[in-house]
């Protein structure tokens, strides 16, 4: 059994078991609990519960970050780290909501659509406080009670189902779209093994970044994100392209486009994909790979806009969530910081001086997307691995960002990235945002300074981590340079490095 320090792979699950399930029984107290719930399992407590409630709830996520930041060091197999992501998964199943409501918007949006509203011109307030969806709609954050969805028709086709199936009725409806969660989990690991194999990479450490990553786990089954059923369609749609079934995956592409509209950008990388394996001209491949996977995807949309019935609203509501400040959008802070300063020196308005500076974060995010592109078709970059620094580019240049957003892109560069500074900043930037947001889905300003000093802690691991590895590389001894058989002592050393080369290869990666 593999170990890192007096750690073995198996005392790892154990222990982020054990954090796994703190934190979710934390979640029944301190949770995202709905305003009503008629069955009456989710409601609050009292001071002291609550009070335990939040220890049991950041013990367990501490537990769970050490244990996955040791597990990634202990090299496990493919089998054993399946295995681990079930053990650390199942405590949440039946957990209330963690660290956000969305889930009681989309379910209030399924009652919508099921009831014939126009849910991408009006917000979850509609709904009749004592119908179906009424007690989702009520627990909706504020501002969110009139904000129409920004989500595409298939993923709230998925949603009416939900809400249909269960009359809206709080547990049942939440349980219900954590399924669809942990079957997007399930896509998610499937195509991280087929993605790292297509690239050479180790499956266990990809299942380690990408599925088994605390805040995969917190946000997409804790949280039910439909972010996870949008990166998984995504990641299967590349899974497919690079196996030469490009219609297919536009087609899965053009389904994640409908869940979550930021998947759009998969498909300019699977046109390379496409382009670079085309025959003729290069006018002729250059517009196949343009033209085809986006006509595919595009047939995919409207076919999922007729069917579902809800209209083609969704292009205008695209925007909605990039009006509300989040801290983490480095365009919006600096926008809003330099709006201010305008408006006490010049008397100037602040928010048309925001809104550039938001737009001009897209620009240049645009910009760097294109240059990824250009690499990937010129063979620099392999087309996946770009599309994975686009989705953390887009991220980082958003006018909003939320901490589970830093998945779209880690689950990519988790199956295509070798041992390096990409791997080390999304590692550590993901054990640090699971700290942003309490349990009860309240961002405090304590949460960034957690975050901050995680952020710390990790870099200052990884740079111990350097210097241990460093220190181990102990130089050989200086041969004479007028000693005899060079050149058969010379072919011996390669020989030696190239087979513990390939021996390294079959470990796998046993760190970030």
């Amino acid at each position: 059994m593999r170990t890192t320090g007096t750690w073995s792979v198996g005392a790892c699950r154990r222990l982020g078991a054990a954090g796994s399930a703190a934190a979710a029984a934390g979640g029944w107290a301190v949770g995202t609990l709905p305003a009503r719930d008629p069955w009456g399992l989710w409601v609050p407590h009292g001071p002291v519960v609550t009070a335990a409630g939040y220890a049991l709830a950041y013990g367990g996520l501490t537990l769970l970050v050490v244990s996955w930041w040791l597990y990634g060091r202990a090299g496990a197999s493919v089998r054993h780290s399946l295995v681990t992501l079930v053990w650390w998964a199942a405590p949440f199943v039946l957990a209330p909501p963690l660290y956000s409501a969305d889930v009681y918007s989309y379910i209030a949006q399924g009652a919508m659509v099921s009831e014939g509203h126009d849910v991408y011109g009006t917000g979850p307030s509609v709904l009749d406080p004592a119908g179906p969806g009424g007690d989702a709609a009520a627990s909706v954050g504020g501002h969110w009670t009139e904000t129409p969805a920004p989500y595409g028709p298939f993923f709230l086709v998925l949603a009416r189902g939900v809400a249909w199936a269960t009359g809206g009725t709080i547990v049942p409806a939440v349980l219900g779209l954590r399924i669809v969660a942990l079957g997007a989990l399930a896509l998610i690991a499937w195509a991280l093994l087929h993605l790292a194999r297509e690239h050479g990479r180790s499956a266990g450490a990809a299942l380690w970044l990408g599925a088994l990553n605390p805040l995969l786990l917190m946000h997409v089954v804790g949280g039910v994100h439909n972010d996870g059923l949008m990166t998984g369609l995504m990641l299967a749609g590349a899974v497919l392209a690079l196996r030469g079934r490009w219609i297919t995956g536009a087609a899965l592409i053009g389904l994640a486009m409908m869940v979550k509209s930021p998947a759009a950008v998969a498909l300019l990388f699977v046109g390379v994909v496409v382009g670079r394996a085309a025959t003729g001209p290069l006018v002729r491949r250059v517009a196949k790979g343009l033209l085809g996977p986006g006509l595919v995807a595009g047939a995919v949309a409207v076919l999922a806009t007729l069917l579902g019935g809800t209209g083609f609203g969704w292009l205008g509501t695209q925007s909605v969530a990039g009006r509300i400040h989040t801290a983490l959008s480095v365009s919006s802070d600096l926008g809003l910081g330099l709006g201010e300063l305008l408006r006490l020196l010049l008397g100037t308005d602040p928010d048309p001086v925001k809104s550039a500076v938001q737009n001009l974060g897209l620009l240049v995010a645009l910009v760097l997307i294109a240059v990824l592109a250009r690499r990937s078709w010129t063979g620099r970059t392999e087309p996946v691995h770009a599309l994975g620094l686009a989705l953390l580019v887009l991220v980082a240049l958003s006018p909003m960002v939320q901490p589970w957003y830093l998945l779209w892109g880690t689950a990519v560069v988790a199956a295509t990235a070798g041992e390096g500074r990409v791997r080390n900043v999304v590692a550590v930037l993901s054990a640090a945002l699971v700290y942003e947001t309490q349990p009860s889905g309240s961002t405090p300003p304590y949460g960034f300074v957690l975050a901050g000093l995680a952020c710390v802690a990790g870099f200052l691991l990884l740079r111990r981590e350097a210097a241990a590895r460093a220190a181990a590389v102990v130089p050989g001894p200086r041969r004479p340079e007028n000693a005899g058989g060079g050149a058969e002592e010379v072919g011996a050393d390669a020989a030696e490095v190239g087979a513990g080369s390939e021996a390294g290869a079959s470990t796998g990666a046993r760190g970030v």
